[in-house]
């Protein structure tokens, strides 16, 4: 009989886990609809400007062609659609707002999983607006908070206790990671991962993230394709001569990332301190990126299509996607810090770990190139640099080293250069120094109120 109950409360997990994950990949789904509708009738029909895509990004609708960019548009867009999203928020859901991942990880250890049912529709149009006009921000915030609304919602329709809550609401952070993004293992990890900035993980919600990620994978793929986010030339690592050329990119992107951080302090301090409305305040942001995109408009939006430029440079597939210039890239890495400082800090609706990853392809992409000038006889591959950055980075502003690693991987098809983005995100966390770019994470599980008196 026990091993009989046993079964049945597994039973029951699993479909729960399987439920939230089939939400949440719907969800994902229709987030992703919003953000092509809003870039396509927002960025491309009124800027006259259609951003560079990644391989596996599906474009909805047929790319308009113009000859010329309208700059004036693209000054004025970020800022309308910021303070569009700023009043949805405002008057529907105020804890929709910022970043969505820390909103998330906050609801986890103070709100008991509590995530009300109204950010699920508000943060994935205010998003969509933002992100559409030309914000630079990312994805993943938003769909982590969608994902992870889904997985709250079906507990409380359910009426579950704090702690199946906060399983459910985890895996439904991990099925919108997994979604989106479509790495589903790598989904499952940084849902484990994300609630603490030290070396400590919610080991009991790793399970049911898998469940939850692989459901809501397989639903996105269904309506987008099965493809990886990225493509990229098969890179691998046979020289371990290699590994200092490496420990010098972990040394770079490490103090990148902390650079990332501190000017998204200071505006986030600086944000807090204009009195002017709330709702304003994105708006002010938003012109202040605007006026960047004026003048680089690839930091724009998303970026992905960054990432994927920085992962075939100097390589046959750069005549594909487009090539870029050694003082590109480095303008590139400043650019989207200050663009998603003025954009998210300032209380627009977007990511943050999005723009990690462009800023970390970037710059590895940078070092990479320097260092084949530098030292020619070691045939170093920029793409791969780009890789191993974008891991690093995020191990050390994020502080999900595990998750880096493999979701480098996962998004690229690429699983040659585990070796180096493992020393690399080794390195890069440890330097780091506890130093992460979401607020709401604590420490340890001790640290953390849903484990007192546990």
């Amino acid at each position: 009989m026990a091993g009989e109950g046993l079964s049945i409360k597994t039973g029951r997990a699993l479909l729960l886990c399987a439920l939230t994950g089939l939400a949440a990949g719907l969800a994902a789904s229709g987030f992703y609809w919003l953000l092509e509708s809003a870039r396509h009738y927002l960025m491309e029909g009124l800027a006259h400007y259609a951003p560079p895509l990644a391989a596996g990004e599906t474009a909805l609708f047929p790319i308009s062609h113009h000859a010329e960019r309208l700059r004036w548009a693209l000054l004025v867009l970020p800022a309308l659609g910021s303070v569009a999203g700023a009043l949805l928020v405002k008057f529907f859901a105020p804890t929709a707002g910022g970043h969505g991942t820390d909103a998330a990880i906050h609801a986890y250890h103070r709100e008991e999983g509590r995530i009300p049912f109204a950010v699920i529709p508000i943060k994935a149009v205010a998003s969509a607006l933002v992100i559409g006009s030309g914000g630079s921000a990312g994805c993943e915030g938003p769909v982590t908070q969608i994902g992870a609304g889904c997985g709250s919602a079906l507990a409380g329709l359910l009426k579950l206790d704090a702690a199946e809550r906060r399983i459910l609401m985890a895996a439904g952070l991990a099925a919108g990671v997994g979604a989106l993004f479509r790495a589903p293992l790598a989904g499952a990890i940084f849902a484990a991962e994300i609630f603490y900035s030290g070396l400590d993980i919610e080991y009991e919600i790793l399970m049911p993230s898998l469940v939850a990620s692989t459901v809501a994978y397989t639903v996105f793929a269904l309506f987008f394709g099965w493809q990886p986010l990225f493509i990229m030339p098969e890179y691998t690592f046979e020289d371990p001569l290699k590994l200092l050329p490496y420990l010098f990119l972990a040394l770079v992107v490490a103090y990148g990332a902390k650079f990332y951080i501190l000017v998204f302090r200071q505006v986030e301090a600086a944000s807090r301190a204009w009195r002017v409305p709330a709702w304003v305040k994105p708006g002010i942001g938003g012109l202040l990126t605007g006026l960047i995109g004026c003048f680089m408009p690839q930091i724009l939006g998303s970026g992905y299509g960054i990432i994927q430029q920085a992962l075939t440079v100097n390589s046959p597939l750069a005549e594909r996607f487009g090539g870029l210039s050694l003082a590109m890239l480095f303008l590139i890495f400043f650019g989207k810090i200050f663009a998603t400082a003025f954009t998210v800090a300032s209380g627009g609706s977007g990511g943050v770990f999005g723009p990690a990853l462009v800023s970390g392809a970037a710059l590895g992409a940078a070092t990479g190139v320097a260092l084949t000038r530098l030292f020619p006889g070691l045939e170093l591959n920029p793409g791969a640099f780009a890789l191993v950055g974008m891991a690093g980075f995020l191990a050390a502003s994020v502080r999900v080293p595990i998750a880096a690693i493999i979701m480098v991987s996962e998004i690229t098809g690429n699983h040659r250069l585990l070796l180096p983005s493992m020393w690399v995100c080794g390195v890069a966390y440890w330097l780091g120094n506890g130093w992460t770019i979401y607020r709401s994470q604590v420490r340890t599980r001790d640290c953390s109120p849903a484990h007192r008196g546990a």
